[in-house]
């Protein structure tokens, strides 16, 4: 067995590469996983090529996300032959949930190791190295939220991701996660907050507070709900130009959250409320905890008290029983409240959940169907907000250039990676990826914006 020395001298020749798949909380726990291998010595590395150990960071939320997990670890094993791959590594949600089905039908995958158990990823590759032995390390749904690990961010410096609370407590009829995350565990104030300064002294400039459900931070240490409040305290950090808020169930908006979104000029107006569905039979069955009068109450008074305020939702078609009537109400419910983004999925039947063993599935093709109208009336809707846009001046976030050397950058409006962005042309003006610029809006596409530098040739 090596001795203390000898592991730091073996972590010195190791280069770690991560490919991360699924959402950004997931991406917080590679970051963090990143961090600690760098801290014990490693060299982390960003081309697979010259990496002796890959880690797949895995999703396993739907069919669709555990099947690019899938795709991408057997992808790595094709090449871990003839390349200088020594060790592959399955992290995260899927290898929490199947690490034993992974490691016994995939034999180049040499460790599955699940979401509570990054913190143990230097002793799964040393353990490997030393002695050749295949591992699993999952089971640890009740980690410590608290680590305080540093990051190797994978998004650009200006923007990060914090992740404020870790598994949840709403027991939806068609979601695994609470399965594999554990219950509902809020991180300390102190600690979010020691974080976001930290950022912010390394140049991080937008900070997306994201947790399964950020809307109940605090109700479990705190006693009572701590949002509005972390949400004022973090907007205080110097240097921190964007607040951004996802994941709000819409039962825990409450006017004190409305009020620190409307009165911090740093807080993006824009929040994301899942709300999955609007028929009362469906919500019910799907175990939310909200009917249609409360999802239109929370609409209308996010607009009426922030009126340039930004709403995206997330919603589920064809789950079990779905009607053709039910689902023209959820139809309907969009041409009348137009919700400025979308995201529509298909009722995705996972093993373990309540919603698997209703006896009235869905045909695949009728979902796809469904899910194809919503997104046809959701394009319309989103070209005509875009239109109302035109001739204004928004502030605008730039962080990169197309092909023909355009900008492009968002709006207080875009999330990154999942809604839409802004072209602007620079005319002539020097601007860096990172900075922000006034852009005067001169043309609208259907989720994508065109635009200047706002000068005063802009009326």
């Amino acid at each position: 067995m090596l001795s203390s020395k000898g592991d730091i001298l073996l972590a010195q020749k190791i280069n770690i590469g991560m490919v991360s798949l699924g959402c950004d909380k997931n991406r917080v726990d590679a970051e963090l996983m990143l961090g600690v291998l760098r801290e014990r010595g490693y060299n982390i590395v960003s081309d697979e090529k010259i990496a002796d150990v890959i880690i797949v960071n895995t999703c396993g939320f739907i069919e669709s996300a555990s099947q690019e997990s899938i795709d991408t670890i057997l992808e790595i094993a094709k090449n871990k032959v003839d390349g200088r791959c020594r060790m592959l590594i399955a992290s995260g949600c899927l290898a929490e949930r199947y690490g034993d089905e992974l490691l016994n039908e995939i034999p180049e995958l040499d460790a599955a190791v699940g979401v509570g158990n990054f913190v143990q990823i230097d002793e799964v590759i040393k353990d490997f190295f030393k002695f050749g032995k295949r591992i699993k390390k999952t089971g640890n749904t009740g980690f410590d939220v608290d680590f305080n690990g540093k990051r190797i961010l994978t998004t650009p410096r200006y923007t990060a991701y914090v992740k404020i609370a870790e598994g949840c407590n709403n027991a939806c009829t068609y979601c695994i996660i609470p399965r594999l995350r554990g219950r509902y565990r809020s991180r300390s104030m102190e600690g979010i907050l020691k974080e976001v300064d930290a950022l912010s002294k390394n140049g991080t400039k937008e900070i997306i507070l994201i947790a399964q459900d950020t809307s109940k931070y605090g109700i479990d240490i705190y006693g009572q709900n701590k949002l509005a409040e972390l949400l004022n305290r973090v907007a205080d950090v110097d240097g921190i130009e964007w607040v951004r808020i996802l994941y709000c169930y819409p039962e825990d908006i409450s006017d004190e959250l409305i009020y620190a979104i409307k009165s911090n000029d740093n807080i993006c107006n824009y929040i994301d409320i899942p709300i999955q569905h609007i028929n009362n039979e469906i919500l019910k069955r799907m175990g939310r905890k909200t009917r249609r009068q409360d999802i239109e109450a929370i609409i209308e008074k996010l607009r009426s008290n922030i009126p340039d305020i930004i709403i995206r939702t997330s919603l589920i078609v064809g789950f079990p029983g779905e009607t053709d009537e039910q689902f023209n109400e959820l139809y309907e419910f969009l041409t009348e409240y137009k919700l400025d983004r979308i995201g529509v999925f298909t009722y995705s039947m996972e093993e373990g959940t309540k919603a698997a063993q209703f006896e009235d599935q869905i045909d695949e093709k009728l979902k796809k169907a469904r899910q194809r109208k919503l997104m046809l009336l959701q394009k319309r809707i989103s070209r005509n907000k875009n239109k109302a846009k035109l001739g204004k001046t928004l502030k605008v976030l730039l962080e990169g250039t197309d092909k023909d050397g355009i900008m492009i950058g968002r709006t207080y409006g875009d999330a990154p990676d999942i809604d839409g962005i802004i072209y602007v042309k620079t005319m002539g003006y020097d601007f860096k990826v990172g900075d922000f610029a006034d852009v005067y809006v001169t043309d609208a596409l259907d989720y994508d914006l065109i635009g200047v530098i706002k000068n005063e040739s802009c009326k």
